[in-house]
């Protein structure tokens, strides 16, 4: 299956219409078209397993009509044992069929499943990578990673548990009719008035409950995106003494959970009784007319028997589904949660003919850019920027001045609204991003660092990197003093969150992550915000060391650390105020010197 083309996925899905069950099943069924062929085969075991299943019933009752008809016609009793010897040689023979086509059918359809299942999860892992940050933004990681496990799980055990026992009881209840009115057509007329009874009643609380079964995997997923959030913000919360507040807000989410729960739950669960119920009426229906029937030399003692256990097997497979139903409705709202997920709007498909710098030097125009988070508050209004290859460029302001957008816009995190940026005379938006990206090493304040040695932690910013190029950059971050002194040096494995370093250190990874990749444009947002000032100074020259071979943006709140910038942007608003070097704008006396001045006065009341 090619998973890559997610186009195709939404083409054949509906875009903006309400969900309903039909929709759902369809894209879910489009994931096992590669494997129709396995389908057959299955479809085919399962028609034969219930074949040789139904024809058990019918053998019986011949047996049954062998053993009577010793009292009741002349025949011998040796006879009789001769018959009903070779009657249970064939039942016996009918049975080890059934079990063995019914293996067979459950053998392939788990390799459908499992199969399936890999193809949905691979698409969610491409889907991951086509989103744009803005996704992440407005959706919390909890509930994205309730989609991407629970949900899936969901999914997958009723692929492996229920496909074969629904395909099973359709297949059956034709065959068991057929036998029913091979039978007598009379009594399966009683039996027909019972079934779409049962059928009417289920299809009714099915869909019923199937909104309460939504709301509780959207209630799921709002559990797990809280427990998420708080777990991370733990030490915050016992700094703030919340405890009580959030175990509260938790028993609310929780409460609500609960209240989805339990009304889905018990909605579908009376289904099989209700369904048994109307069962029930129709076996006594059965018993007066079979027995009438009987009475009048019409019907054999052995049919009669027959004709019962087919109508209990046919209801059988009505009251597997009852049972499955609760099931069946989970599987369809974590499926239309995983395919919101899928239908997502992703990032700008990459353009057909890209480009890219023949030589990467680093320069950096922006022309006329216009940005805005929606349509209806532009961040940056009209930006005209040039920068020059290898010069520094310090972006100081207020809270939500734009600075962290900026460079975001120079990564394609985001796209302009207007205007255009090149890099050496290319428009950014006529690169793939990858390779984009490939050229522009990132430090953010907020550190990343993944569960496995301090040594693979570094090599993730060039992985063919030699051990000695790690060094190297590590004693160029001034990191590799400290991780020597670490137990097993650079093979120290890192728990989840590198919780087992200090914030300084993990920052120093980071950085020295950085220097490793040899960017020939380096972003610097707040790189330095976590570590000690005498940390702080040897960092400085490590950077103004690297800097001297790219083009870099340092984001900065202390601004004596980009005093020696070639080029210090003051934004506000979402707009460059002055531009300029520290002396040229401490002259000027603007936004910057001011802003300068007050961090001075602060600094001296020290």
């Amino acid at each position: 299956m090619n998973i890559t083309s997610q186009g195709k996925i939404n083409s054949t899905v509906s875009k903006g219409k309400p969900k309903n069950i039909k929709e759902t099943i369809k894209k879910l069924f489009y994931f096992t078209k590669p494997y129709k062929i396995n389908i057959i085969i299955v479809i085919f075991f399962a028609v034969l397993s219930t074949i040789f299943n139904s024809f058990g019933p019918y053998v019986l009752g011949l047996a049954t009509n062998i053993i009577t008809s010793i009292v009741t016609s002349s025949v011998s009793t040796e006879q009789a044992m001769r018959d009903f010897t070779n009657i249970i040689a064939i039942l016996s023979i009918i049975y080890v069929l059934f079990s063995v086509f019914n293996y067979l059918s459950q053998y392939v359809m788990s390799g459908v499943s499992e199969k399936t299942m890999f193809d949905l999860r691979s698409a969610i892992d491409l889907k991951l990578k086509k989103l744009p940050l803005n996704y992440f933004d407005t959706n919390s990681y909890g509930d994205i990673l309730s989609r991407v496990t629970n949900d899936i799980d969901t999914v997958s055990a009723t692929f492996q548990q229920s496909i074969v026992q629904i395909l099973n009881s359709i297949v059956s209840v034709i065959f068991i009719f057929i036998m029913m009115l091979i039978i007598n057509p009379l009594l399966t007329l009683i039996a027909v008035i019972v079934i779409p009874l049962c059928m009417i009643v289920t299809l009714v609380i099915m869909k019923s409950s199937q909104k309460f079964f939504e709301k509780q995997q959207n209630s799921i997923g709002e559990v797990n995106g809280y427990v998420e959030e708080m777990y991370n913000g733990h030490d915050v919360i016992l700094a703030f003494g919340q405890e009580n507040n959030i175990i509260e807000k938790f028993k609310n989410i929780n409460h609500n959970l609960y209240q989805n729960g339990w009304k889905a739950q018990f909605i579908s669960g009376v289904i099989m009784p209700i369904s048994q119920a109307i069962t029930n009426i129709g076996y006594v229906g059965i018993v007066v007319f079979s027995g009438f029937l009987c009475i009048q030399g019409k019907l054999s003692i052995g049919m009669i028997q027959s004709f019962i256990q087919y109508l209990r097997k046919l209801s059988q497979p009505i009251t597997q589904v009852a049972q499955m139903s609760n099931t069946f409705q989970s599987t369809l709202a974590a499926a239309e949660r995983i395919f919101d997920f899928l239908e997502a709007e992703e990032e700008p498909k990459e353009i057909a003919n890209p480009k890219f710098p023949k030589t990467v030097k680093g320069s950096i125009d922006f022309t006329h850019v216009q940005f805005g988070y929606n349509k209806n508050k532009i961040l940056i209004h009209d930006l005209d920027l040039k920068i020059s290859p290898g010069e520094k460029v310090a972006i100081v302001g207020p809270t939500g001045a734009g600075k962290t957008t900026l460079v975001n816009l120079i990564l394609r995190f985001y796209d302009v609204t207007a205007g255009h940026i090149y890099i050496d005379g290319v428009d950014i938006m006529e690169m793939q991003r990858d390779k984009l990206r490939s050229i522009i090493g990132m430090v953010l304040q907020d550190t990343w660092l993944f569960s496995g040695s301090i040594m693979e932690n570094i090599l993730y910013g060039r992985l063919g990197a030699t051990d000695e190029e790690v060094v190297e950059a590590a004693k160029s971050a001034h990191a590799d003093s400290f991780i020597r002194t670490l137990p097993y040096g650079y093979n120290m494995v890192l728990h989840e969150g590198a919780t087992n370093i200090a914030q300084g250190e993990r920052q120093l990874i980071t950085i020295a992550r950085a220097i490793l990749s040899k960017p020939k444009i380096l972003i610097l947002d707040e790189a330095t915000s976590s570590v000690d000032t005498r940390t702080e100074e040897a960092i400085q020259k490590a950077m103004d060391t690297l800097t001297e071979k790219c083009t870099s943006f340092v984001i900065a709140h202390r601004l004596s650390t980009i005093k020696d910038a070639e080029i210090i942007i003051y934004m506000e608003n979402g707009d460059i105020k002055e531009t300029g070097t520290h002396e040229s704008l401490i002259q000027k006396g603007g936004y910057y010197a001011a802003l300068y001045n007050s961090q001075f006065a602060i600094n001296n009341s020290k």
